[in-house]
C-alpha cells in the first residue's frame, strides 16, 4: 500500500475540512519543527493534528514544510497536539505554555518505528512477475544476482528473454526485438555494448511485451522489451548511493538524488566505473575446395571506462498540468586489445604457416539524449490525459585500430593494417498521445509519432606498404543512412470487469535512403503499412483468467544490417551488411491462461508467429575467408508454448520457473541454395530464493538453452548457474551483496557449419564474474534493494 501518499492526502483533507473552523478573534497559534531523532534531519510533510481532549477527534490539522516547520491556529481551548509520520512513532504533546496566544512547541523529535518499517516492506513488496493485459512486468529489485551488473546481464535473467555471449538479445527464440528505455528508443539501446552503462541499480523494472497493441511502434517482430529507469517521486529529499567491485575488473559508483516539493521534482542519477570483459575464442575454417584448414585461437578484451549522468525536473504547473525536462549524457572510453594465433594446414595436415595477429583499438563514444514532455490530466476522469513529447538522441564513435601480423613459421604472413571509424547518429522523435475514457467501461487512445534518423559511418582501411600506409579502397567508404517513420494509431477498449477487448490500428509510412558516397551507390525505398492489433481478456473466476492477442509487426534493417563496410578484427571471419535488405513482417498470435492459487501463480501460454522476408546471415567461403552477409530468405512459421510459475512451499523458500519451447518451419532459398528445414529449441530458467535469519537472503538461478538449427549451422546447448547473497544492515537502510555469474564457467557458445564447399567451427567463452556491492539509502530514501518495491 502507498502509505505515505495516503498520509499526505489525508493531511490535505484535514486542511480542507477544518479551514472553516478558524476564528481570528480567539485563535491560538501553534508552531514548531519536526525532526528525525537519529539523524536530526527535518521531516517534510509530517502530519500535525490538533485533537479535542474530550472527544479524541481531530479539530484542525496541517503538514510540515520542506524544512519540517509547521504553523497553524485553533479556536479550541481544551486540546492536545499529535505529530505523526509514516515509519515513525507518533508523539502526543499535552503540556505546553501559551504566551500571547502562541504555543511554540520547539523541536519535536520523532523516532523510527522499526516494527512498522518492517511491515511496510512486507506489504509493499511487489511480485517478481506481474501479468497485465498486454505485457509482463519483471521487478528487478528482487534479484540479488543482479548486483553490480549491467542491463545486458539483467536481461539474461528475465523470463522469455535470452542473451548470447556476443550480446544478441532474443525474445522467445527470435532476435527481432525492439528495446526501449522508459517507453522510448534510446541511444543506449542502439548496440548491446551501450547497455553496459546502465547498471542494475538504476533499473526499477523490465516490461516484456510479446504482442504489443497498436499504441506502440510496430518495430520489433518478436516484441518489445522496455527497461524502466527508477525515478523517485516521494516528497522531500531522497537519495541512495551504490558501490560495486568485482573480478574481472568491474568497479562502479552510483548516486541517485531526488528532491520533491509542491511545484518541482528534481532528480538526478550519476554513475561512473570501469569494467573488463574478456573473451576466449576458437575458430576452425575448413576449405573443402582447396583442402586446407585454418585454426584460430584468440583472446580479446573490451576494457571500458564509463560515465553517465541524468538530470531532470518535473514542474507542476497545477494539479492537472506538468512539464518534464530531462537529459542524459553517457561517455565510454574503450580499449579493445586482442591476440589471435593462426595455423594453416594443407590437405596432408602439414603445417604450412603459423602467425600471430595483434590488435590495439581505442575508441571514445559520447552519447546524448534530451527530452521535453508535457502532460495534462483532465478532471473528469483519472485516465483522461494528453501527453506531448519531443526527444533528441545523438551518438558518435571515434575509433582507431592497429593490426599487426607476425609470421612464426612457414609462409610469410607479415602485414600491418590500421582502420579508422568516424560514426555519427542523430535521431529526433516527436510524439502525441491522447487517452479519453467515455465511461467506466469504454475508452479510446489515439496519437501520432514522427521519427527522423540521420546516420553516417566513415570507415577506412589502410595497409602498410613499403613503409607508408595506403588506403584499401575495396574496404573503404562512407555509408550514409537516413530513415523517417511517420506513425498514426487509434485503439478502442471495452472493459466490463469480467470481460475486456482492445482493438487497434496503426498506420506507418517509412522512407529510407542509403548512399555509399565514394562509389555513389544509392538505394532509396518508401512504403506504407497497416498494423492491426486486438487483445481480449476474460475473467472466469477470481483464480482463473484468459487472455488472447494478435498484432502485426515489422523489423526494419538497421545501419549494421545495411552497411557493407565493417570491422576486420578477424580478417578470416568477416561480417558485412547488405544495403539491399527489405524489412521483415510478422503476424503474431498468442493465448494465455493465468491461475492464482493461494500463494502459487501459474501462467501458461500458446503462441504462433509467421514471418515473411526473413533476414538471415548467409556465410560464404573463399580461401578460408568466411564472409557473413544478411539476406532476405523466405518465410518462417513458429509455434510455441510458454510456462511460468512461482511456488512458495514454505515461508523461507520460493521458486520461480520459466519454460519456453518453440518449433519452427523454414521455407526459402538464396541464389541456387534451398534452405527449407524444420527445427525446434527450448530454454528454461529456475530461480530459487532462500530467506535466512539475520536478514540474509540467498538465491540461485539456473539457465539452460537447448541446441538449435539455423539455415546453415547448428548451435550447441549451454547451461550455467548464477548465485547471489544479500545482507541488510544499518536498520535496513544499508545492503551488502555478492553475486557470482556463471559459477562453473559453463556458458560456452559453440556452432558448427557444414556446407558443400566449406565447414566452420566456432567457440566462445566469457568465464566467471564475481561482484561485491554495497548500497545505502539516505534522507528518506531506501537502499537500492527496494528499487523494485520502494516504500512511499
Amino acid at each position: 500500500m502507498n502509505y505515505r501518499k495516503g498520509y499526505f492526502i489525508l493531511s490535505l483533507l484535514c486542511l480542507t475540512l477544518f479551514m472553516g473552523l478558524k476564528s481570528s478573534a480567539q485563535n491560538i497559534q501553534i508552531k514548531g519543527q519536526v525532526v528525525e531523532e537519529n539523524s536530526k534531519q527535518s521531516l517534510a510533510f509530517a502530519t500535525v493534528a490538533i485533537v479535542d481532549q474530550a472527544t479524541k477527534k481531530a479539530i484542525s490539522g496541517s503538514i510540515t514544510d520542506d524544512e519540517g516547520y509547521f504553523d497553524l491556529d485553533t479556536s479550541a481551548s481544551n486540546f492536545y497536539v499529535e505529530v505523526s509520520y509514516m515509519g515513525f512513532i507518533s508523539k502526543t504533546i499535552k503540556t505546553f505554555d501559551i504566551k500571547r496566544n502562541t504555543a511554540n512547541l520547539g523541536v519535536i523529535l520523532l523516532a523510527e518505528d522499526a516494527e512498522q518499517l518492517n511491515e511496510v516492506v512486507v506489504q509493499a513488496e511487489v511480485s517478481r512477475n506481474e501479468f497485465k493485459l498486454d505485457k509482463r512486468v519483471f521487478n528487478i529489485g528482487k534479484d540479488i544476482s543482479n548486483t553490480g551488473v549491467s542491463a545486458l546481464e539483467v536481461l539474461s535473467n528475465v523470463p522469455s528473454v535470452s542473451v548470447s555471449i556476443e550480446g544478441a538479445i532474443s525474445l522467445r527464440g527470435s532476435q527481432g526485438v525492439q528495446v526501449l528505455i522508459n517507453g522510448k528508443p534510446s541511444i543506449l539501446t542502439e548496440d548491446s555494448g551501450s547497455l553496459g552503462s546502465i547498471t542494475a541499480d538504476m533499473i526499477e523494472k523490465i516490461e516484456v511485451i510479446t504482442n504489443p497493441s497498436a499504441k506502440y511502434e510496430a518495430e520489433g517482430t518478436s516484441g518489445i522489451i522496455n527497461i524502466v529507469i527508477k525515478k523517485e517521486e516521494r516528497k522531500g529529499v531522497n537519495g541512495s548511493v551504490t558501490l560495486n567491485t568485482g573480478v574481472p575488473d568491474n568497479h562502479s559508483v552510483g548516486l541517485s538524488l531526488n528532491k520533491r516539493s509542491e511545484k518541482f521534482n528534481l532528480f538526478t542519477q550519476i554513475g561512473l566505473g570501469r569494467r573488463s570483459s574478456p573473451q576466449d575464442s576458437e575458430n576452425i575454417n575448413n576449405d573443402l575446395i582447396n583442402n586446407t584448414i585454418l585454426y584460430n585461437i584468440g583472446e580479446s578484451f573490451r576494457n571500458e571506462k564509463f560515465y553517465t549522468i541524468t538530470l531532470g525536473t518535473d514542474y507542476y504547473i497545477n494539479d492537472n498540468n506538468v512539464i518534464t525536462l530531462s537529459g542524459n549524457y553517457a561517455f565510454e572510453d574503450e580499449d579493445q586489445p586482442s591476440d589471435n594465433n593462426y595455423q594453416l594446414f594443407d590437405e596432408d595436415e602439414n603445417l604450412v604457416s603459423e602467425w600471430n595477429r595483434n590488435e590495439t583499438t581505442e575508441a571514445s563514444n559520447p552519447k546524448w539524449q534530451y527530452e521535453l514532455q508535457y502532460k495534462r490530466d483532465f478532471e473528469d476522469h483519472e485516465d483522461h490525459d494528453l501527453l506531448i513529447s519531443a526527444t533528441g538522441r545523438s551518438f558518435s564513435k571515434d575509433q582507431n585500430s592497429l593490426f599487426s601480423d607476425k609470421t612464426v613459421s612457414g609462409s610469410d604472413y607479415d602485414a600491418t593494417q590500421r582502420t579508422r571509424t568516424d560514426f555519427g547518429e542523430n535521431t529526433f522523435t516527436f510524439k502525441l498521445d491522447y487517452t479519453k475514457p467515455f465511461s467506466e467501461k469504454w475508452s479510446m487512445e489515439t496519437g501520432v509519432q514522427y521519427v527522423l534518423s540521420d546516420v553516417s559511418n566513415d570507415y577506412e582501411v589502410q595497409n602498410l606498404i613499403n613503409g607508408n600506409f595506403e588506403t584499401d579502397f575495396g574496404l573503404t567508404n562512407i555509408f550514409e543512412f537516413d530513415q523517417d517513420v511517420l506513425g498514426v494509431y487509434v485503439t478502442g477498449a471495452f472493459d466490463s470487469g469480467k470481460w475486456g477487448v482492445k482493438p487497434g490500428l496503426r498506420m506507418e509510412y517509412t522512407k529510407v535512403n542509403t548512399l555509399l558516397v565514394d562509389t555513389d551507390e544509392a538505394n532509396n525505398q518508401d512504403y506504407f503499412n497497416f498494423f492491426p492489433s486486438i487483445h481480449t481478456s476474460y475473467k472466469i473466476s477470481d483464480m482463473v483468467s484468459l487472455q488472447a492477442g494478435y498484432s502485426k509487426r515489422i523489423y526494419r534493417p538497421r545501419l549494421w544490417d545495411l552497411n557493407p563496410f565493417f570491422n576486420i578484427r578477424n580478417n578470416f571471419n568477416i561480417r558485412q551488411g547488405n544495403p539491399d535488405l527489405q524489412p521483415e513482417f510478422t503476424d503474431s498470435y498468442e493465448v494465455t491462461s493465468i491461475f492464482d492459487i493461494g500463494k502459487t501463480s501459474l501462467n501458461f501460454g500458446l503462441f504462433q508467429r509467421y514471418t515473411t522476408e526473413v533476414i538471415e546471415r548467409v556465410s560464404t567461403s573463399s580461401n578460408n575467408v568466411i564472409v557473413q552477409r544478411p539476406e532476405n530468405i523466405g518465410t518462417n512459421s513458429t509455434y510455441g508454448i510458454e510456462f511460468n510459475t512461482k511456488i512458495s512451499p514454505v515461508q523461507w523458500l520460493s521458486f520461480n520457473v520459466d519454460f519456453n519451447y518453440n518449433k519452427f518451419s523454414r521455407v526459402g532459398s538464396f541464389q541456387t541454395t534451398v534452405f527449407d528445414f524444420k527445427g525446434d529449441q527450448w530454454n528454461s530458467k529456475i530461480l530459487a530464493k532462500f530467506k535466512f535469519p539475520a536478514d540474509i537472503d540467498f538465491e540461485a538461478t539456473g539457465n539452460y538453452n537447448s541446441k538449435y538449427q539455423t539455415i546453415q549451422s547448428e548451435v550447441s546447448d549451454n547451461i550455467f548457474l548464477d548465485l547471489g547473497l544479500r545482507k541488510k544492515i544499518l536498520k535496513g537502510k544499508g545492503v551488502i551483496n555478492m553475486s557470482v555469474r556463471d559459477v562453473f564457467e559453463s556458458r560456452i557458445q559453440e556452432s558448427v557449419t557444414v556446407q558443400d564447399d566449406f565447414e566452420a567451427y566456432s567457440k566462445n567463452k566469457r568465464g566467471r564474474f564475481i561482484t561485491f556491492g554495497f548500497s545505502y539509502g539516505f534522507g528518506k530514501g531506501d537502499a537500492m534493494e527496494y528499487s523494485g518495491s520502494r516504500r512511499r
